[in-house]
């Protein structure tokens, strides 16, 4: 390959955003189609390919969100297959609340305004208006190899996404009640769920799809040895 294809990929990781705002209208399955075909390149340990992905669509989307908008809004207790962080500390902490601060002042949201916060958060249970979402599983005996092996495949559905005009949010949320989303998409307790990708045309003009979030420097991320 040749190096001279390295600034096409920075293009694609440079215009990828998390969209919170998609139009109603489906993809054309041949799209989605591309897009699997591309991600399925992704590597994996041993060439396992961990992953299944299943694409909801129309009213098995409307009925799963429901269920899982329900859950959320109740305040049930999460069931996720893989456990949440207990907390974010230090940097991590900063980096998570610079994000926040970022989408709340993009819709207009106070610092103090709790109750516009929580319906904006339960939005990701309506996937943000997207008519597609991808739930990916893993093996439950891979363990962690295998999730990082689906992390991978994220990525790779993200890219080949945004290649194709294509937009695209990652979502552990969908993962915060796995039962819900088993029993609705009837996968077995050998299959843990590691997130969910909402996907369709993003609305780009929309005030929340305004911002971009920062990346730290390779000097905070990188250790040269050597």
């Amino acid at each position: 390959m040749e190096a001279t294809t390295l600034p096409a990929l920075r293009r694609l990781l440079d215009s990828r955003y998390s969209c919170r705002a998609f139009e109603p209208t489906p993809l054309d399955r041949a799209t989605i189609q591309g897009i699997l075909a591309a991600a399925q390149r992704t590597p994996s340990w041993c060439n396992t390919q961990p992953w299944q992905v299943t694409i909801v669509s129309g009213a098995a989307l409307s009925k799963l969100g429901a269920a899982l908008y329900e859950k959320a809004a109740e305040g049930a207790p999460p069931t996720p297959d893989f456990p949440f962080p207990e907390a974010y500390l230090g940097v991590y902490r900063e980096r998570r609340k610079v994000c926040g601060v970022q989408l709340y002042r993009s819709l207009g949201i106070g610092r103090d305004d709790r109750a516009r916060a929580r319906e904006q958060s339960l939005e990701n249970f309506r996937f943000f208006g997207a008519p597609h979402a991808a739930f990916i599983t893993t093996d439950a005996s891979l363990g962690f190899y295998g999730g990082l092996d689906c992390g991978l495949y994220v990525m790779s559905f993200l890219l080949a996404a945004e290649a194709s005009g294509v937009a695209t949010i990652p979502q552990a949320a969908l993962a915060t009640y796995a039962d819900v989303v088993r029993e609705h998409l009837d996968f077995g307790d050998d299959r843990q769920l590691v997130c969910g990708i909402a996907f369709g045309r993003g609305v780009h003009d929309a005030a929340v799809n305004g911002y971009r979030t920062e990346r730290a420097g390779i000097d905070e991320a990188a250790r040269w040895i050597g």
